[in-house]
This record gives structure tokens, C-alpha cells and sequence, in this order.
């Protein structure tokens, strides 16, 4: 029987299929205890997208094989060393496309239509005092999408039926209609909405700087369903608070799950818990790849989704 170490909480309907073909190691508690008992027998690791398998550790498992993430995001593997090494590495992407996207929707409409506000003046009984403030439509704005991958580019089929223009900007121009910025700085300068689903990791890290957020400027507002990583949080707070830009929705954050006060207090913010991909449905599929990608290595077959 194969051990894996696992370096996240994983759902019951991971788990239980994992462990019913696996000796399963848990790591999130005593992982130096856990490595130096079982470290030598160890030739898989399974970890969600969110949690890290640093260099320093995998040398500590001199039998690991493969690294099968729970999630689309990889930032916290070491992909050029377990290339390096000849590690594989899956992770579960197209599964949750369409709930990432629906969320960053979500999160358009809930900060141009002040809608998470509304709710809340509404059950504050302020309704019998007078009409709730205008809000901002969507049609003719421009939605600038930062990283125009499969989650990108979802994201853009569902602006564009709400009567956005969309923008973006990325690694490359891409063989698509929408105009094209070569720098981050020019795309926040052009957008109302500054949506961001790149990839995490240290090419991204705090892309979205002071820089970036001041030419989005009083009317734009910030969308992140990415990393957490990618947008300068002290930034973002300063923005806010001295209304360099109008709004932000947000569903990942740096240090989660702790969320800055700040960011809590400010009337300016939709804030999600990561829920991106949190359906039933998605994470179900999600789950079946991380299954499917273990036996499939184990049994010397093609991986359904390898990274490398």
C-alpha cells in the first residue's frame, strides 16, 4: 500500500477514497513528527491550493513520487525543482472554471450595484427613512481582465453579457478580440473594473501595488477571485481609505484566513471567505481528479492533469 502525506484538511469525500486505497499520513498537525516517522516510505503528497510543499521539505521524503494538488492554484510547489527532480505534479483545473468565474461576477455586481449595502439598509429598517443611494450600471464599462486563462476568459463571456467591453492584459496577447495592455499599469488605467485572475507565486506577488491602484483611480474598483498574493494588501487598504479607488471585492487575501481590519470596517469592500470554487458540484469534481491523478501515476498511466 502507497503512503501519502497530507499537507491540508481535505473533505470527508477526499478522504474517505484516499484512504481506502492509501496509508494516509496527516501532516497539517505534527508534520515534523509525521515526516521523521514516515518520511522514508512517503511517495505522494496531496495539499490543497493554498498550502505549501517547500524544497526543504520534499527533500525530506526521499521515496515522493508526485504531488497531486486539491485545487487549480500550484504557488506553493516548488515546480522547478520536482521538474528538477522528476516529480510529478497534478492539480484540478477546468473542474471549478465556471464557479470561479460566477463568483467574480458575483463580485462586480454586488460592488457596482452596492448590493452586500442595500442588504444591509434594508435590514437596518433605514428603507421607511428614504430610497437607498443610486448605483453604478454595468453596460459600456470596461472590464480589464489580468490573466486571461480559462477562469480569464470566462469571466470575460459573462461581462460581455452584461454589456461590458472587456480588456486585458497578460504574459502575451492572445488570438481574441478584446484590446490588449502590455503593462498592468495601462489596463487598471483603461478599466472601470480591474478583475484579477492570474496565477499566484512570486512572478505575481503584489502586482497590484500602489502604482497600479492609483491608475484605476476614484472610479474603479478592484476584483480579486486569484491569490490573495497578487494584490499589495497595505496598498489596497490606503487606496480605500483615501478613495484613490471606488471599491473592492475581494475573495481571497494574503494571510488567510485572517482578513485586515481594515479591510472588514471599510464600507467600500465585498469580502467572500474563498469561496471561489465552493459548490458541491465542483468540489466533488475536484476531488474525483485528485483520485484519478494518484491512480493513474501509481498504475504508470498518463496523468489526466499534469503540471509537470
Amino acid at each position: 500500500m502507497e503512503s501519502l502525506l497530507l499537507l491540508a484538511p481535505l473533505p470527508e469525500f477526499l478522504l474517505s477514497p484516499l484512504k481506502a486505497v492509501y496509508a494516509c499520513h496527516d501532516g497539517t498537525a505534527r508534520l515534523d513528527d509525521v515526516v521523521a516517522e514516515h518520511g522514508a516510505e512517503v511517495r505522494g503528497i496531496v495539499m490543497a491550493g493554498g498550502s505549501a510543499a517547500p524544497a526543504p521539505l520534499l527533500e525530506r521524503l526521499p521515496a515522493l513520487e508526485i504531488l497531486a494538488v486539491f485545487g487549480v492554484g500550484y504557488d506553493g510547489v516548488p515546480v522547478d525543482y520536482c521538474r528538477a527532480r522528476g516529480l510529478r505534479v497534478t492539480n484540478t483545473p477546468e473542474v471549478l472554471t465556471d464557479d470561479v468565474a460566477d463568483i467574480a461576477t458575483a463580485l462586480v455586481l454586488m460592488t457596482a450595484r452596492r448590493l452586500a449595502e442595500a442588504e444591509r439598509f434594508i435590514r437596518a429598517g433605514e428603507w421607511s427613512g428614504g430610497a437607498f443611494p443610486l448605483a453604478r450600471a454595468l453596460r459600456g464599462k470596461v472590464a480589464g481582465i489580468f490573466g486571461l486563462g480559462r477562469i480569464g476568459a470566462a469571466i470575460a463571456r459573462r461581462l460581455e453579457a452584461h454589456g461590458m467591453r472587456i480588456a486585458y492584459h497578460g504574459r502575451r496577447r492572445q488570438a481574441v478580440e478584446h484590446d490588449y495592455f502590455p503593462t498592468l499599469r495601462e489596463l487598471a488605467a483603461a478599466a472601470d473594473f480591474l478583475v484579477v485572475s492570474c496565477p499566484g507565486g512570486a512572478e505575481t506577488r503584489h502586482a497590484v501595488d500602489a502604482e497600479v491602484l492609483a491608475a484605476l483611480g476614484p472610479e474603479g474598483t478592484l476584483i480579486n477571485i486569484a491569490r490573495g498574493s497578487v494584490v499589495d494588501e497595505a496598498a489596497l487598504v490606503s487606496a480605500l481609505e483615501a478613495g484613490t479607488i471606488r471599491a473592492a471585492g475581494l475573495d481571497v487575501f494574503e494571510n488567510e484566513p485572517h482578513v485586515p481590519e481594515a479591510l472588514l470596517a471599510s464600507p467600500r469592500t465585498v469580502l467572500l471567505p474563498h469561496v471561489g470554487s465552493g459548490t458541491h458540484e465542483t468540489r466533488m469534481a475536484m476531488a474525483a481528479l485528485v483520485v484519478e491523478n494518484l491512480a493513474a501515476h501509481f498504475a504508470g498511466r498518463p496523468l489526466p492533469t499534469p503540471v509537470c
